[in-house]
């Protein structure tokens, strides 16, 4: 029965990532995304990894996905559908040589079948968000405060480039 529901969360998540990037209409490409995170949390869950199931329902489907349509939906894009579109014949080669490299790569990995140094034990003892907050707080300190530092700056990005430009009579008004 496990292996019933695993098809069916990795056919899914594998048609709704292409779907994701083929599709024309960007609030259709979002819901495609909800449809992709909603799936990956169902492999969580059959992982046992209940923590990593909330954050991804929560933090990813639930607070940044409805952001990304909010914006979406804010900008109001009009798109030319002979511009993005007529390249795609031109774009399966390299997408193709790409896969077959990224195939490669993991088949050559170092890090094939690695396991981490907690014991399952240890997990079902403390909890996995316990598990993972000892990791993420000791051995990844440095990479944790750099993404926070590189999402603030990204938060401020926005901010510049949202903000309206002041005509120029209004600035010399000023």
């Amino acid at each position: 029965m496990a292996f019933v529901f695993f098809s069916y969360f990795a056919v899914v998540s594998i048609v709704a990532g292409i779907l994701v990037v083929s599709l024309k209409h960007p609030v259709q490409c979002g819901l495609a995304l909800l449809a992709l995170l909603l799936h990956v949390s169902g492999l969580f869950i059959m992982l046992n990894a209940e923590f990593l199931w909330a954050v991804q329902v929560i933090v990813y489907a639930g607070a940044i996905l409805v952001l990304y349509l909010f914006v979406l939906m804010l900008l109001n894009l009009k798109t030319d559908d002979r511009y993005f579109h007529a390249k795609t014949p031109y774009l399966l080669a390299p997408a193709a040589l790409g896969l077959l490299y990224l195939l490669f790569s993991l088949a050559q990995s170092p890090f094939r079948g690695a396991k981490g140094d907690a014991t399952p034990t240890a997990i079902l003892q403390s909890g996995d968000a316990h598990a993972i907050g000892i990791k993420m707080f000791s051995e990844y300190l440095l990479q944790f405060e750099i993404i926070g530092v590189f999402l603030t700056g990204a938060i401020v990005g926005a901010i510049v480039l949202a903000k309206a430009p002041k005509s120029i009579e209004t600035r010399r008004d000023a």
